[in-house]
């Protein structure tokens, strides 16, 4: 099993998710969640404002440090890891940076809280 964990554009969440749908991924949670990338602010400007400089403090006007977004997790059987990398990938690529990123990690055991079954019975499967 894989647990893939996808940053996301807050405007991106009903275009990812309806694509997921499509591939046949229905079983997901989401949170929202306050982040930086580093193509979001010059780190120059963030310095330059750190340091007193007002010339960086007004360029960065009055946002905050962090922007919302959206985080997904998402467990699947491992050869349907592919699909949904894709998947989140094609409904979330754009020609700019803040595209999100995506975190693919081992998932060791998964347990149905109401049957008690385990492993990959527990997962859907599309």
């Amino acid at each position: 099993m894989k647990e893939i964990i996808a940053i996301l554009q807050m405007n991106a969440m009903n275009r990812t998710k309806r694509a997921l749908a499509e591939a046949g991924i229905t079983s997901m949670t989401a949170k929202e969640a306050l982040g930086n990338g580093s193509g979001i602010i010059d780190n120059a400007i963030l310095n330059g404002a750190e340091e007193g400089f007002e010339e960086a403090i007004d360029l960065l006007g009055k946002r905050p440090r962090l922007y919302p977004k959206r985080v997904m997790f998402i467990v699947v059987p491992d050869n349907l890891k592919e699909l949904v990398v894709k998947t989140i990938i094609k409904a979330n690529r754009v020609s700019v940076s803040g595209c999100g990123k995506i975190f693919v990690l081992p998932m060791l055991e998964a347990i149905r809280i109401r049957t008690g079954e385990d492993s990959d019975k527990v997962l859907d499967e599309a």
